[in-house]
């Protein structure tokens, strides 16, 4: 190894031996340091084995030598504008290259890159959102059991929905932490093995009576709802794990947040499989509705949700690999002094992370619940008018999908961002509830006030997707280490879903003005945790969060210079209170991170002359 001049640049001394300079070696020295996998770009401009300026500061996040977030307020608008721009404009040329090849392929590769891996979340969608589905239909047949309670209990009515938000929990625990030990691929598997048995649970569920047939319900929504817990902390951390480089900057947030409204897409195909199966065997929408249209469209839907999650576990053991690589620190493994570590050093991110999720999932959860009664208020129809309520259902879902879609847009943009679109997305509904609480008496009545209910219930949801619903599940997992990334998400999850049972059953008690009343002060705690507790990790990319984690564990936290302590990527607390900024240095971590390159590139030096030695 040349010894560096000390009248050249660190940047430009040489790193490989000469005989390492090759696309191979190249490509897996940078992985994890601002290059994508196998990007050999760069190469051609190399030189005697000169590292390159890009290796260091990559062009998505530097301008020159300076940090995008360095960059003085106008320069910086104008630099995030310009890279949004570019990337945007190389992405549609790809686009269109695909179209022009076949006009089918962007739609074959948005469902192989997004589509695929938030299966679980459709699988989620279809089946839980069809128990508030279905319901109408129950009370329209069977009013003596699901709407007057004459044989059927009526808390066990209520548990149902409950079961489903338990097994929820109990899922995003058990399996975050065993996706930490068996890994993701394993524990994503896990899942949709445990959603195909409780889909086939709920396709052949019966009972002697209708009581009975409510218990048999209620435990197979609560084994389906095991599986979809835990695709909560796998598909996060896997799609996010997946990328690297400049796609991990760039494109992380979109890869989850598409994966995640996969959600909406499998709530809109319930929808419209239940119009469809209703149609077909009654021919008609309007009721009456016979024992046997009722049975067969709720049982053929399950069905469908079976043969779909039997193609997903296909797609799981098959197609999906190289999820569970490891790092190459000693940051990766899961152990108990790990877990102190990151309670004690992020235990403010923790509660930031569980609780926005409590809030949002209060709101949210609390809307869906009222959903059909503000329907047939809307509508002016009964609740045996089930066509009407599903007719409506779907529009309601379409105005979601649009703000999951915007998210999905604008969570990289450097200049929005997860953070901003959370705490404007918790302010929105803020204000929102609070209208529908403070006009409640007027909006709450049939003609021009329930239309004015309507826009606010269906603008309340867009901004409940356009803003935290998207958000919460993205952060709960990127702001923590690997090695426990998948527990600390699976916990925020069931924190988080502890708000949606606390909706479920507060709102069985208390008087509908009262609902907008609280679920306007959850997203108010909502906004003030985000801006206090929640850091923004726009733009910055996981390897580096995880080198400053190797700092924290081996006790040298001074030591780390990098961009994942710039007060841009930092909460208020951690900027104000920890002032964990103060050791940011951008010159002194660039010889350091020159010095581990060089540490790096020695070791692969070496271990090639060993492999040339022996063919």
């Amino acid at each position: 190894m040349p010894r560096p001049d000390s009248n050249q640049d660190a940047s430009q001394q040489p790193l490989l031996p000469k005989n390492a300079v090759n696309g191979t070696a190249y490509s897996r020295a940078n992985r994890g340091y601002g290059t994508e996998r196998n990007d050999h770009t760069d190469i051609a401009h190399t030189k005697n084995g000169y590292l390159l300026k890009d290796t260091l500061y990559p062009s998505d996040a530097y301008e020159g030598r300076t940090y995008w977030a360095d960059l003085p307020a106008k320069e910086q608008v104008k630099w995030i504008g310009h890279q949004y721009h570019l990337e945007a404009a190389r992405e549609s040329g790809i686009v269109w290259q695909h179209f022009k090849e076949n006009p089918l392929k962007p739609l074959k590769e948005y469902t192989k890159n997004y589509a695929v891996s938030g299966v679980g979340f459709f699988a989620e969608g279809y089946v839980l959102f069809s128990v508030g589905n279905i319901m109408p239909l129950f009370k329209s047949l069977y009013p003596e059991c699901w709407a007057d309670h004459i044989v059927c209990d009526s808390e066990m009515i209520k548990a149902i929905k409950y079961m489903e938000i338990l097994g929820i929990i109990c899922g995003q625990l058990l399996v975050g932490y065993i996706g930490d030990i068996i890994g993701r691929r394993w524990g994503l598997i896990q899942d949709a093995v445990i959603m195909l048995l409780g889909t086939i649970m709920l396709t052949t569920m019966w009972g002697p009576t209708l009581n009975g047939w409510t218990v048999v319900y209620a435990v197979s929504i609560f084994v389906f709802s095991l599986g979809v817990g835990g695709e909560y902390p796998m598909t996060s951390t896997t799609s996010m794990e997946k990328y690297a480089g400049k796609a991990d900057r760039l494109h992380r947030g979109r890869a989850v947040c598409l994966a995640f409204l996969m959600q909406g897409w499998g709530q809109l195909a319930n929808q419209l499989a239940l119009l469809t199966l209703l149609y077909a065997i009654s021919h008609s929408l309007a009721p009456p509705y016979s024992n046997l249209s009722t049975q067969a469209t709720f049982r053929i839907s399950f069905v469908l949700a079976g043969l779909s999650i039997a193609y997903f576990i296909y797609l799981r053991v098959y197609k999906l690999k190289n999820v569970d690589q490891k790092d190459s620190d000693q940051t990766a493994g899961y152990d108990l002094r790990t877990l102190k570590l990151l309670v004690k050093h992020y235990w403010h991110r923790i509660l930031a992370t569980s609780l926005c999720w409590f809030c949002s999932d209060f709101a949210f959860y609390g809307m869906q619940v009222f959903r059909n009664q503000l329907l047939q208020l809307v509508t002016g129809t009964g609740p045996e008018e089930v066509d009407i309520l599903w007719q409506y259902n779907l529009i309601d879902i379409g105005v979601q999908l649009v703000g999951s879609y915007l998210a999905a847009l604008l969570i990289d943009y450097k200049a929005y961002g997860r953070k901003v679109m959370q705490f404007v997305g918790f302010g929105m509904m803020f204000t929102l509830f609070i209208i529908a609480a403070g006009a409640f008496p007027t909006l709450n009545q049939p003609g021009t006030g329930a239309k004015v209910f309507q826009g606010i219930f269906f603008f309340a949801n867009f901004w409940v997707q356009f803003g935290p619903n998207s958000t919460t599940f993205l952060i709960a997992g990127e702001v923590f280490p690997k090695s426990v990334r998948a527990s600390a998400h699976g916990f925020s999850a069931a924190i988080g879903k502890c708000g949606a049972l606390a909706a479920t059953v507060s709102y069985n008690f208390i008087e509908d003005r009262t609902k907008f009343w609280l679920a306007a002060l959850c997203t108010l705690i909502g906004f003030i945790l985000t801006i206090a507790f929640v850091p923004d990790t726009t733009g910055l990319d996981l390897p580096e969060q995880q080198r400053y984690w190797s700092h924290v564990v081996e006790g040298r936290q001074d030591k780390y210079h990098g961009v994942a302590i710039h007060p841009e990527h930092l909460s208020w607390y951690e900027r104000t209170v920890l002032r964990r900024a103060k050791n940011y240095d951008s010159e002194k971590d660039r010889m350091i991170r020159i010095a581990e390159l060089r540490k790096d590139y020695a070791k692969l030096g070496k271990v090639m002359r060993m492999a040339s030695r022996n063919p």
